[in-house]
């Protein structure tokens, strides 16, 4: 089989565009999340054209090969992970920005387009494009599609989903799919964009993408608000958003998050906190919001408030949350990130739930938050090495992501199920929700070719 199947490939696609070497396949095996198993593939494929993802497909559907999509393999969830003897189907070199349109507020770009290089390209149009996870400067818009990925952003301005206006989608088949469309408005039909949109690459391939801009903002400035106790942060998260006030990122880093990346930076971070908050406003006058909010946040307990003068010092604030996971990944070599978003009402609830958790198992736990959300990412950090360790870290894993359905959230806010969550999405879902989204998946993938042994 595997023989005949690097034939027909080969057949419609480049000689450098099929890589078979073991050597070279085992790198596109998986993605950044651990505890997730990967399988060896046959051959990795990069298409450059829409007609060669879909000789790609026809030639997996003629032969039963199972078909594994892939971006940049940012992903935390073993989304991207591949099954042995699966064609990997990377779409890295489909990266061309086809179109900036300033007057419909629209860019039309291929799958393996960088977010954060189609974020500087619309700047240059005085445009924007919101959604910005923190992989941003190498993740992709085919895998944000995918994963239906947040950012720190997402408190004004929403998710992936919310920019998705149309797309050309490969099916298992090889067909070629167009859903949306290209207006401001337009409801004709099931929304299928929507539908795609999260999917994980198990219902087709996004081959192109149509997606909504927004006017470039004023350069936010950020305020930072240290708390004695994360239930006095999670207090002033609270008042802030029951006040009316529309920040456009609203971010929360725990002590153990501090220390880990006072470690890896040297930043200066107050180590002393229990919690630090940090706000931005893009607003015409942001000094007189950051000024209102400040003021909550001390009525929420603030010991210190201190907003940033300038753009720069912003910068430098937003830079120590970014660094956040990487940071806390070199406190014991080995991370699990989980993605649990709860109501804003009970995420003080969130944060207390995963101290005691990390008491429980003896375990580093940090946690940094998209706090406007409610959207919590508990990290956990671990010694691969250490077989006990490893067991404790999943069982405080699974513990923090029922406490989140305790709470009235979900399991994933941003990161996705891939095969990390399988058996949570089902407890999420109960029985005839996962009855009717595999009702879907063999509508759009009979054969259950596409990215097999994800979601469900």
């Amino acid at each position: 089989m595997s023989s005949a199947l690097i034939e027909a490939l080969r057949a419609g696609l480049p000689a450098d565009a099929v890589l078979t070497d073991p050597d070279v396949t085992s790198s596109y095996a998986h993605d950044m999340a651990s505890f997730c198993a990967a399988g060896s593939p046959a051959a990795v494929v990069l298409p450059r054209t829409v007609e060669q993802v879909q000789h790609v497909m026809r030639t997996a559907t003629e032969l039963r090969v199972p078909v594994v999509p892939q971006g940049a393999r940012t992903g935390l969830s073993g989304g991207a992970n591949a099954s042995d003897g699966c064609v990997v189907l990377s779409l890295v070199k489909m990266d061309r920005i086809l179109e900036i349109n300033p007057v419909d507020r629209v860019a039309v770009v291929e799958p393996g387009v960088v977010n954060a290089a189609l974020s500087r390209a619309v700047a240059e149009h005085g445009l924007a494009y919101p959604p910005d996870p923190s992989s941003w400067e190498t993740c992709t818009i085919g895998g944000n599609i995918g994963t239906a990925s947040g950012g720190l952003c997402c408190v004004k301005y929403g998710v992936t989903a919310e920019y998705v206006l149309g797309l050309d989608v490969v099916l298992a088949d090889g067909r070629l799919l167009r859903t949306g469309r290209r207006t401001a408005k337009g409801v004709a039909g099931y929304d299928l964009t929507r539908l795609f949109v999260g999917s994980e690459g198990s219902l087709g391939i996004v081959v192109r993408a149509i997606l909504a801009l927004k006017p470039q903002p004023p350069q936010q400035l950020v305020l930072a608000a240290e708390f004695a106790s994360a239930a006095a942060a999670c207090d002033a998260v609270c008042k802030i958003m029951e006040g009316g006030h529309v920040p456009s990122l609203l971010e929360l880093m725990d002590r153990t998050t501090i220390r880990a990346v006072n470690s890896l930076a040297h930043m200066g971070l107050p180590e002393t906190t229990e919690a630090l908050l940090l706000a931005a406003f893009d607003t015409p006058d942001p000094a007189a919001d950051l000024a209102a909010v400040g003021a909550l946040c001390e009525a929420a307990g603030a010991t210190q408030v201190v907003p940033a003068e300038d753009a720069a010092e912003s910068e430098l604030l937003l830079q120590a949350r970014r660094l956040s996971l990487t940071a806390l990944e070199a406190v014991k070599g080995t991370t699990m990130i989980d993605d649990v978003c709860v109501p804003r009402s009970r995420l003080g609830d969130m944060l207390d739930g995963v101290e005691r958790i990390a008491d429980k198992y003896a375990l580093t736990i940090g946690v940094c938050a998209h706090a406007g959300d409610g959207n919590t990412h508990p990290t956990v950090c671990f010694d691969a090495a250490d077989p006990d360790e490893s067991r404790r870290a999943r069982e405080s894993f699974d513990e923090i992501m029922a406490l989140g359905l305790e709470l009235g959230g979900t399991i994933t806010g941003e990161h996705g199920v891939g095969v990390l969550k399988k058996e949570w999405l089902a407890r999420e879902l109960g029985p005839v929700g996962v009855e009717m989204q595999r009702a879907v998946k063999a509508a759009f993938d009979p054969h259950h070719l596409l990215n097999p042994g994800k979601l469900f």
